[in-house]
C-alpha cells in the first residue's frame, strides 16, 4: 500500500509538467485522448489476456459513469486549461480534490460523520485556491481556465466517492483499463468535434517524451494504483495525493520550465 501511495503522490505530481509540455504542441483533447486510449487498451488487453473476467453489463454502466467523470470531464478541463495556466498552479487547484471529496462524503453521501472542524479546515483550503486564482487574475491570466480546472476537480471527486458504492469488476486493473478506454474514446470524439484531427502537428522529442510519461507512468502505473487504493481505504485518504502533487509540480515547473514562484503562489500552497 505504501508503494501505491508513493506512486500517486510523486508520479502524478510530474504529470502536470508533462501535460503542460505536451499541449504546447499537441492539441489538448487529442493529447488527452492519446494518453488514455493507448494506456487503457494496453492495460485492459493485458489483464484480459491473463484471464481476468470481462465486466458484466451492470459493471460496464458503472465504468461508463466513472470514465465520463474521472477521465473525460476532469482531463478535458486539465489538458485545455494548462494551455493558459502554469503547471504548478494547475496542481495547486487540484488540491481542492480532498476538500471537495470531504464535503461530498459528509454532506451528500453521508459516508463520514459531519464535523464543524472539518468544514472549517475545508474552508481554509478553498481560501488558498481563492488566493491562487486572484494571483492569476492579477497576472493577466483569464479566469475561465481556472474555473474549468475546479470543475474538473468536482467531477474527479464525485467519481471517487461514487466508486465506493457502485458495482465494479473485482479486478481493479480491468476497471482502470475500461475507465481509461471509455474516457479516452469520449476525448477522441471531442477532439474530432473540435476539428483537432485535421491539424495534427509534427511532434518533437519533448512533447513525445511527455506523452510517453503520461501514458506509461501517469496512467498505466499510477491510475492502476489509484483504482486499487480506492478499494482499500476511504476516498478522502486516497485524495490526499492532491496535497503532495502541487509541491512536486511547482518544483518541477520552476526547475524545468522557469515558471515563477511568487508570494501568492507560496501563500496559496500553504493554505
Amino acid at each position: 500500500m505504501a508503494f501505491a501511495f508513493a506512486v500517486i503522490y510523486i508520479a502524478w505530481g510530474g504529470t502536470f509538467l508533462a501535460i503542460r509540455v505536451a499541449v504546447e504542441v499537441v492539441p489538448p483533447f487529442l493529447a488527452a485522448a492519446m494518453r488514455f486510449l493507448i494506456a487503457g487498451l494496453l492495460l485492459y488487453g493485458f489483464v484480459r489476456w491473463r484471464g481476468a473476467p470481462r465486466p458484466t453489463p451492470r459493471e460496464w454502466r458503472s465504468l461508463a459513469l466513472l470514465g465520463f467523470l474521472v477521465i473525460f470531464l476532469d482531463y478535458s478541463a486539465y489538458f485545455w486549461g494548462e494551455r493558459y495556466v502554469a503547471s504548478g498552479t494547475a496542481a495547486m487547484i487540484a488540491g481542492t480534490i480532498p476538500l471537495i471529496t470531504g464535503l461530498l462524503e459528509m454532506l451528500v453521501f453521508r459516508q463520514r460523520a459531519f464535523r464543524w472542524s472539518a468544514v472549517a479546515t475545508i474552508g481554509v483550503g478553498f481560501g488558498g485556491v481563492a488566493v491562487l486564482v486572484s494571483g492569476q487574475l492579477k497576472g493577466g491570466q483569464p479566469l475561465l481556465p481556472s474555473l474549468a480546472l475546479i470543475g474538473g476537480c468536482v467531477a474527479w471527486s464525485l467519481g471517487m466517492v461514487l466508486s465506493r458504492s457502485i458495482p465494479l469488476p473485482s479486478s481493479r486493473a480491468v476497471a482502470a483499463g475500461a475507465e481509461m478506454i471509455i474516457g479516452g474514446a469520449l476525448l477522441l470524439l471531442l477532439s474530432a468535434l473540435k476539428g483537432e484531427l485535421g491539424h495534427i502537428p509534427h511532434i518533437g522529442w519533448r512533447p513525445a517524451a511527455a506523452l510517453i510519461y503520461l501514458i506509461f507512468i501517469g496512467s498505466l502505473l499510477a491510475f492502476t494504483c489509484f483504482v486499487w487504493l480506492l478499494k482499500q481505504v476511504s476516498a478522502s485518504k486516497v485524495a490526499s495525493h492532491a496535497f503532495v502533487n502541487p509541491v512536486v509540480a511547482v518544483a518541477l515547473g520552476a526547475w524545468m520550465l522557469g515558471e515563477p514562484v511568487t508570494r501568492t503562489t507560496l501563500a496559496g500552497m500553504a493554505l
